[in-house]
Formats: structure tokens, C-alpha cells, sequence
């Protein structure tokens, strides 16, 4: 490359690079101070996750599932994020995420299935932000599916569950 080529090339790219990571971490309408959500339903097919409250939805956020996503977790370890009907049964501040809200799966049905076939259910099923010091990355974390199963969504949007989800709110993810 020419050396006078040199200069606009790497300044558009980096114009490119600053533009993409503002749009990927410019906020989105954000949910109210003080809601509450009842319900969590999670469209595995639509790869989304809508907060409702009083039977009528809150909001709805963009996620990310397991690198294995079409069908229900089986066993341990198939990258599959689970199906069913399940509870928030705590949380985790300290998580290897941007916190992480613990999904009660396996159920006494996932794991009397998983015996029958001789595997371990698994467990450890979040719903979670970006890895810590990954933050930045932001809305680029959708490209793909790279949970091990779990359910990821952007810092900020984690930040809104975690004060919007109690513990014991039931979830139900759908196929």
C-alpha cells in the first residue's frame, strides 16, 4: 500500500471500529425504576426474553443461548440451554459474568431423564451479562450462540434484570 493510502485507510477503520462499538453499547430504552417483573418466558426459536408483570410484558431483551441451542438440554455438557418450566432460585454477584441470575434447572424430571440415560442433567444454568472485562463488547455479543447453556444478555441489560427479577420468579423456556 502506498504510504499516502496508508493514513485514510487507518483512519476510516479506525472511525469504523468507534463507530460499531458505540453503536453496540449506545443504550436502549431502558426499563422503569421500581418495575417488577412476576414471569420471565425466554423464546429460544426468537432468541428473546420478555420480563412481565401482572400478566402483561415489560419488557423484551435480544439474548443469547448455548453454542447448541435447538432442543432441550439433555445432558451435561451438549451446549444445549434448557426447556421447560423453572424458577430464579438465586443469585450470583460474584459470577465469572456480569452477575447471573441461577435458572433451578435440573428439575426432579431432567434429572430422573438423565439417569434413565445413564448421563449427568448438569446444572449451573444462568441467565448472565458478558464475561467480566469483556463488557464492552456489548450488542456484538449476539453474533452467535456461546453460552455452555446459559442465557446472556449485555451488561446493562443484566443490570435491569437484577433489579427487576426477585428470587422465585418463575421462568419458562420455550422451545
Amino acid at each position: 500500500m502506498k504510504p499516502r493510502l496508508l493514513l485514510p485507510t487507518l483512519f476510516l477503520l479506525a472511525l469504523s471500529v468507534a463507530a460499531t462499538l458505540l453503536w453496540a453499547n449506545h443504550p436502549v430504552s431502558p426499563l422503569p425504576d421500581g418495575a417488577r417483573a412476576d414471569r420471565i418466558v425466554v423464546d429460544k426459536s426468537r432468541r428473546t426474553l420478555t420480563l412481565h408483570a401482572q400478566g402483561r410484558p415489560l419488557k423484551r431483551y435480544d439474548i443469547v443461548l448455548g453454542r447448541s441451542p435447538v432442543g432441550p438440554k439433555r445432558r451435561e455438557g451438549d451446549g444445549k440451554t434448557p426447556e421447560g418450566r423453572y424458577r430464579i432460585d438465586h443469585r450470583k454477584a460474584d459470577s465469572g459474568y456480569h452477575r447471573a441470575l441461577h435458572v433451578s434447572y435440573p428439575s426432579p424430571a431432567d434429572v430422573a431423564a438423565a439417569r434413565a440415560a445413564e448421563v449427568s442433567a448438569g446444572g449451573a444454568i444462568m441467565i448472565h451479562g458478558l464475561h467480566n472485562g469483556l463488557g464492552w463488547v456489548g450488542r456484538l455479543h449476539r453474533v452467535m450462540d456461546w453460552t455452555r447453556g446459559c442465557i446472556a444478555v449485555t451488561n446493562p441489560e443484566m443490570d435491569e434484570l437484577w433489579r427487576a427479577v426477585p428470587d422465585g420468579t418463575p421462568i419458562e423456556i420455550r422451545p
